[in-house]
């Protein structure tokens, strides 16, 4: 068995449809590390899948769940690397995962703040729910428990005891749980309103024009704050519930929203000097969050990659698809001639699908009156 020194057709024709869609350009470079973080040699005789595994977090849970499936490139929002590393050993945990991806051939890319400031990206996904623009998902059984799915495996669950529990563990329902329903919902009204990054891209790129890490929204009219939070319910597929903090001496059903500032992940520093009414992110500290509602404003947050985690089935997926078919295509065509990639370009077809073990670390411990 010989490898080869560039990556499998298939991966690169990933890379490539991902860097049209994300162009490292646009993300943060000062701090994160974005783009190809492993690229595994190709290998002839080692026939991987034509398969692309979406992830926000590459865990042990999530490779396991690559090699299963035989994908040949796993894109993961967040890098799994972002420092310079000295030594790849087992017994990091992170490196262990790399190692053995890599000894399986399967490629990793990381795409993370290039996604959050694209037009179209995570900002635009997140200010869409606050303002009732989002394309419709309905869940297959969104009426149901969630623990109906996740608590089955429970010998490793640290919440859950074996006398009659008093409480349930809930968490963020599975991104893999949701369909595309092609229409909006006749329910759904856009809500009329003007937005904008936070910090635009400087340089513009003109093929991606607008861009900018975070989205400031602000509404023609002002929004009651129990209705932006029914949206971001039904936005995040109704969780059981989220963080929310408001001012002192306020209700929330006294409160309405004319602007909102908008971070996906851990939004703290982005959204800190922002002279708005809601402060919208993943994660905010509680220092953070305190001088916040200390100004009069109203912080939401979801848990980090909860309010990441949705864009991956609700709009990658359908992006990638369509670009990949082009870019798949070219691949072919380009390396049609050379005999060591004569079987891996036989197979058109390709699939894309949305990791079904990938989970914020957190859930919802939610209390019961203890049975007598």
């Amino acid at each position: 068995m010989s490898a080869s020194t560039t990556i499998a057709p298939f991966s690169n024709a990933a890379v490539r449809a991902m860097r049209r869609l994300y162009p490292q350009a646009l993300a943060d470079s000062s701090w994160d590390n974005t783009g190809l973080l492993l690229e595994a040699p190709f290998v002839s005789s080692r026939r991987l899948s034509n398969t692309i595994l979406l992830t926000i977090d590459l865990t042990k849970a999530v490779a396991d769940e690559a090699i299963a499936r035989q994908s040949s490139i796993v894109i993961a929002y967040h890098p799994i690397i972002f420092r310079g590393l000295k030594s790849l050993t087992l017994a990091n945990s992170q490196q262990h995962t790399l190692l053995r991806l890599a000894s399986h051939g399967i490629s990793v890319y990381s795409p993370h703040t290039a996604v959050d400031a694209a037009p179209g990206g995570l900002g635009d996904w997140l200010a869409d729910i606050v303002t009732g623009t989002k394309t419709s998902y309905v869940g297959e059984d969104s009426d149901t428990d969630t623990t109906s799915r996740t608590s089955k495996k429970t010998d490793d669950d640290p919440f859950v005891e074996k006398r009659p529990p008093v409480y349930t563990l809930h968490r963020h329902p599975s991104q893999t749980t949701l369909r595309l329903s092609k229409t909006p919902s006749p329910t759904t009204t856009t809500v009329p309103h003007t937005r904008c990054p936070i910090v635009p891209q400087s340089p513009e790129l003109a093929s991606h024009p607008g861009a900018g890490m975070g989205r400031i929204v602000t509404f023609s009219q002002p929004q009651p704050l129990p209705t932006l939070l029914d949206r971001i319910g039904k936005g995040m597929n109704n969780p059981k519930g989220f963080p929310i903090a408001i001012p002192q001496n306020a209700s929330i059903s006294d409160l309405s929203i004319s602007s909102v500032g908008i971070c996906a992940g851990s939004g703290g520093s982005l959204l800190a000097n922002l002279d708005v009414d809601l402060l919208f992110t993943g994660e905010m500290s509680h220092h953070e969050a305190l001088a916040a509602i200390e100004k009069g404003q109203v912080v939401i947050s979801l848990f980090h990659s909860n309010s990441e985690r949705g864009f991956l089935s609700e709009v990658l997926r359908g992006q990638l698809e369509e670009v990949m078919d082009e870019e798949w295509k070219k691949v072919r065509e380009e390396e049609s001639g050379k005999e060591e990639y004569k079987e891996a370009l036989t197979e058109e077809d390709f699939e894309i699908v949305v990791s079904e073990v990938d989970r914020d670390p957190y859930g919802i411990v939610i209390l019961k009156a203890e049975a007598e």
